[in-house]
Order: structure tokens, then C-alpha cells, then sequence
């Protein structure tokens, strides 16, 4: 028998970014010399982030203001989507995908690339992670198209900006094993940013992330994250955060935008696809888990949530590899 969590905590936002896992898709030293520009494709289900080391860059993310960065900021596009950076002078001349440039790999997953027209330098540090935790679609879903953690000195991000020098540090002189630090240091910074805007900004108080934070609906949340496999009612769930039927089904309604058991059975599929991409289980096991009479029934209430058959995702996994 498993004993129980160590990890279980009342705080259901808290547990929602511990559990969230981060597999890094591409990391890149980036060496440019004015006037230089980069196109950074969409890469779905992934995060890009981008550091400057040395130097200034502009960023152009669609729906979002034009941001220049600058060494001691950290910024992150939550959604993959496809975006551009360039110097001050490149004039919105068109600039090359970056996996189309050469790239000098140190490991396989890190590379350093160098382009531009041999003026003023800018480093970067560039990358793309990808959140693989159930919990990540509603964590992206809620987040802006950008978010740029300033380099003003403040309080609450001292340490964020610590970790920033560090990988700044690593970059300037790549010493052996140089790569694994940064891009372990970089997956942090992915999460302190996260945690930055979720702690300040007024829109992290709305939705599933404001859902989250709620004293009655975010202990429910909580409950059906932790045991999806439990057969749950709104009764049981209300009873369980000591709130009468009725007004915690209207109030779970309104902060998550769906129905407890809608959300219960979305969540279900999403851990479902997960552990299937884990190659760990089969579809016979996961349709007796989640509660199905068949493997037919699952593998309809699988199409109608995911968009695809399990088996197909079972297929791909065997078959393919992510990066």
C-alpha cells in the first residue's frame, strides 16, 4: 500500500506548481552582433524563456507590448507562441528561424549559436521547456502572452535576480559542465517567474488560478487533483470543504467556468493522456481506474476530452521520440 503524501498540503495553488514537471526541449546560447534579428517558432505545449546576459534586445510577442530587455530581466511567453527578437537597429528586416542557423552543440540539448552583422554584442540565453503535469493546460490557459520579470531591484525577487547573475555568469565562460547548470538554473527561473505573477498581478485572482486560491473551491480542487480515481459527487466534494450542495456547485461554476463533475471528467482524460505518454499503463488499465464499465467507453470519453484515441497516443509513444 502507498502511505500517504509527504508532499499533501492544504494549499492547493502550492501543490498545483510543485507537481508541475519540466522536460527542456531546447536551450541555446545565443551570440549576436548588431544588426541581427531571430523569428523563435511556435513550439505548442511549451514555454519560451529568454535571458539576456550581455547587451539589449527588442521582443516582439503578438498581444503584447514591444519590450526592450536588458541584462537582470527574465522573460517568459507562456503559450509557445512564435515571436522575434532583434537589436535596436535591425530596422524590421526579416530575420532567420533560429533552428535554421548553425548551432555548435555542447550536449544535446544545449547549444551555442553565433549570428549577426559583426557590431555592438548582445548574449542571450534561449530555451523552450515543456510543462508535462495535467495541471499545466489550466496553468497556460490562465497566463498572458507575456511576462517579463523586471530588472528593478525589489524585496521579493532578490533571489530571482541572484539566479539571473548566476546564469550570466555561467554564460560569459563555459566551464565543464556549464550547461547543466544553466538549464537546470533556468528551470527555475521559469517557476519563480510563474510564482512572481501569480503573486502580483490582479488577473492571477481570476479563473482557475483564482479558483485555486479560494478557501472553499481551491481545498475541493486540491482533493480531485490528488485522487482522480476516487468516486466523487458534489455532495462528497461540498461535504468535503463543509459547504452545502447547492452553493458549492454555483461557486465552483463560477470561478472554474465549468461543472465539478465536467472538470473531474476532463481531468481524468488529461492524467489519463499522461500516463500514457509515460508508456506505463494500458488503455484496459486506465479505463478500469477512471471509473468505465469498457475500454470502448473510455476510449470515446478519451476522443471527446483530448481530441484523439488513447491508442494513438499509445502508438506515438512507442514509435517516436519528443525531441
Amino acid at each position: 500500500m502507498r502511505g500517504p503524501d509527504p508532499w499533501a498540503t492544504p494549499d492547493a495553488l502550492g501543490e498545483a506548481l510543485h507537481f508541475l514537471r519540466m522536460t527542456g526541449a531546447f536551450y541555446c546560447r545565443s551570440e549576436l552582433s548588431e544588426p541581427w534579428g531571430l523569428e523563435m517558432p511556435r513550439m505548442d505545449d511549451c514555454m519560451w524563456f529568454h535571458v539576456v546576459t550581455d547587451g539589449r534586445c527588442r521582443l516582439d510577442v503578438d498581444g503584447a507590448a514591444i519590450r526592450y530587455l536588458v541584462p537582470g530581466e527574465f522573460a517568459l511567453v507562456p503559450h509557445g507562441l512564435g515571436h522575434t527578437l532583434a537589436s535596436d537597429d535591425h530596422a524590421g528586416a526579416s530575420a532567420p528561424v533560429v533552428y535554421d542557423l548553425p548551432h555548435d552543440y555542447v550536449s544535446d540539448r544545449y547549444a551555442v549559436i553565433r549570428h549577426g552583422g559583426g557590431g555592438v554584442s548582445t548574449t542571450m540565453i534561449c530555451g523552450a521547456v515543456r510543462l508535462d503535469h495535467p495541471s499545466a493546460v489550466h496553468l497556460i490557459r490562465s497566463l498572458p502572452p507575456l511576462i517579463v520579470v523586471e530588472s528593478v531591484p525589489s524585496p521579493h525577487l532578490s533571489w530571482m535576480h541572484s539566479t539571473l547573475g548566476l546564469v550570466a555568469d555561467e554564460a560569459r565562460t563555459l566551464r565543464p559542465g556549464g550547461e547543466a547548470v544553466i538549464t537546470r538554473l533556468s528551470d527555475i527561473l521559469v517557476i519563480q517567474a510563474l510564482r512572481s505573477w501569480i503573486e502580483h498581478d490582479p488577473a492571477a485572482r481570476t479563473g482557475w488560478l483564482g479558483a485555486l486560491q479560494d478557501p472553499g473551491i481551491g481545498p475541493a480542487l486540491a482533493s480531485l487533483h490528488r485522487s482522480p480515481d476516487t468516486q466523487w459527487t458534489v455532495a462528497s466534494l461540498a461535504a468535503s470543504v463543509t459547504m452545502s450542495r447547492s452553493a458549492f456547485a454555483a461557486r465552483f461554476t463560477a470561478l472554474v467556468g465549468e461543472t465539478p463533475m465536467k472538470y473531474l471528467a476532463r481531468w481524468r482524460m488529461q492524467v489519463a493522456h499522461d500516463l500514457l505518454r509515460s508508456g506505463d499503463v494500458t488503455v484496459a488499465e486506465l479505463a478500469k481506474r477512471s471509473g468505465y464499465d469498457s475500454d470502448a467507453a473510455f476510449a470515446r470519453a478519451f476522443k471527446r476530452v483530448i481530441g484523439v484515441p488513447p491508442g494513438s497516443v499509445r502508438r506515438r509513444v512507442e514509435t517516436t521520440s519528443i525531441f
